[in-house]
């Protein structure tokens, strides 16, 4: 009995023994398996943050470097190209600016330049030769009319073309009589004065159909043998009006067509009563359309009335402004700018066509050996008279593109960079 007991106590042990050193011995290898991993864990961990920092690292020297490159954009053409495409570089100066008034107005026909076509006598329309907008030429034919009272006039005139030659024959006659005297010489006088009053008739005559409209020169050789009439412009311009149909009679109290010369018009503007004081006759004015918001044309006050409109407080003034290739067109409205003396200190300014945009700023294409040009963002004051202030982004004396900077900005953005300089 005690000797079982001995035996079940000694397995007992075993099993209690064994049982802890398996305990002990994982418990061990767990604890250097997980402090390992964490090591493991902390270096990964270390090293992404290192490469982490690299990458931003190089991201940022990247931004930088564009940046760096964004800043240094320019364009290089050399003096020879530059004059061949019209590129004028010049130094920056002070000058001064004087104020301006800016005016709206409507667009009209000059005056002074505008014929109402109608024909001097009464008569038929048998054919029109011009239509509505047809430009036309000083003394083109715009009508031919046949005319009764002209056949009139034309049948006196032959007859006093025939009664003169008849005169001239007959003193030439008594002549020859007279020298054989066989004629008395008062036959003679009587002769010359016969002579001298078929002149007269036929001199008449000729007057007559020239008011008419006919000339001598069409007269020759029995060209007007039909009594038709042409109608012609007295000026040259664009027809603006037309009231001719064949087959109407037309008299000289109806106009057959209104020639306009629009190669010069008249801008009448509106002047506030509290400006008149700084507007006189001959004053310089810029006129621009909004058809055309580029096109800056160059004028003068020519007129300003006697008159205050009462509701509106304002005064009439006439702008004449010389009119290339006929953009501006009666009844257009146009905006008006009126340049006051200069009573200012001189400031830095630069005409207004030197400046183009980039990203929505305004910039000037400036260079220090007058092949390479930059690009300066610049802060702009006042205008006036077609030039600009600059405030910032230049300086006295820097030389800049004053003329041809558009095409110095479409070759940067071509990317063309240096290509002119080759």
């Amino acid at each position: 009995m005690n000797k079982k007991r001995i035996i079940i106590g000694v397995i007992l042990a075993v099993a209690l023994g064994g049982g802890f050193f398996y305990r002990f011995t994982h418990l061990k290898s767990g604890g250097g398996e997980h402090a390992e991993k964490k090591e493991v864990g902390h270096k990964e961990e270390k090293a992404g943050g290192h490469d982490e920092d690299k990458e931003k690292k190089e991201k940022k020297e990247g931004h930088e470097g564009h940046d760096e490159h964004g800043e240094s954009s320019s364009v290089k053409m050399t003096a020879e190209v530059q004059k061949q495409n019209g590129v004028v570089v010049t130094p920056a100066k002070k000058l001064r600016l004087g104020g301006m008034i800016s005016a709206t107005g409507k667009v009209e026909a000059n005056a002074d330049r505008i014929a109402h076509v109608s024909p001097r006598i009464s008569g038929k329309i048998v054919a029109v030769r011009a239509s509505l907008g047809d430009s036309v030429s000083a003394g083109q034919a715009l009508v031919t009319l046949d005319s009764v009272e002209l056949g009139e006039a034309l049948g006196r005139y032959h007859q006093s073309k025939t009664k003169l030659a008849l005169a001239q024959s007959n003193m030439e006659r008594i002549k020859n009589l007279v020298e054989k005297k066989i004629a008395a010489r008062k036959d003679i006088l009587q002769a010359e004065t016969d002579y001298k009053m078929a002149q007269t008739e036929l001199h008449t005559d000729e007057e007559r159909l020239s008011l008419y409209g006919v000339s001598a020169s069409d007269l020759k050789g029995e060209n007007y043998k039909k009594p038709l009439l042409p109608v012609r412009s007295p000026i040259g311009g664009t027809i603006t009006e037309k009231h001719a149909i064949v087959g109407e009679l037309s008299d000289p109290s109806k106009s057959l067509y209104t020639v306009a010369d629009l190669s010069s018009v008249w801008v009448l503007v509106d002047i506030n009563e509290k400006d008149l004081s700084k507007v006189h006759k001959g004053q310089a004015a810029i006129v621009s359309v909004g058809a055309f918001p580029d096109l800056k044309l160059k004028g003068r006050v020519t007129y300003i009335a006697d008159l205050v409109n009462e509701a509106t407080r304002t005064v009439k003034a006439r702008i004449e402004v010389v009119n290339p290739g006929r953009k501006l067109k009666p009844e257009m409205f146009a905006t008006v700018e009126l340049a006051l003396p200069s009573d200012t200190p001189a400031v830095l300014a630069v005409p207004e066509d030197a400046f183009q945009e980039l990203e929505g700023k305004k910039v000037l294409f400036v260079t220090d050996d007058g092949t390479e040009f930059e690009p300066r963002k610049v802060e702009l004051g006042r205008a006036s008279g077609g030039m600009a202030e600059v405030l910032a982004g230049l300086k006295e004396g820097e030389r800049y593109a004053v003329k041809g900077s558009f095409l110095l900005k479409s070759e940067m953005q071509k990317g063309e960079l240096g290509e002119h300089g080759h």
